[in-house]
């Protein structure tokens, strides 16, 4: 199993510039975000911040589909 995992933003209310709908993000690893309820992603500025986690949908990829998005990272 893989220690990546993405999700996909299905709700950017209040962060548009930031956030955007649709779009695929690597989850980077965060224990003491997700005990909130939140994310850490790197946003649209290039940085991470945390975000609501019901901001975003578990998205499963396939392992060949995942390696190919990581090597362009």
């Amino acid at each position: 199993m893989s220690s990546h995992y993405f999700v996909v933003c299905v709700n950017n209310e209040d962060y548009a510039a930031s956030l955007e709908l649709r779009k695929l993000y690597e989850v980077l690893p965060d224990e003491d975000a997700a005990i909130h309820g939140q994310v850490r992603i790197i946003d649209e500025s290039g940085e991470d911040y945390l975000y609501p986690e019901s901001f975003f949908a578990p998205v499963q990829l396939p392992v060949s589909t995942e390696e190919r998005i990581l090597r362009v990272a």
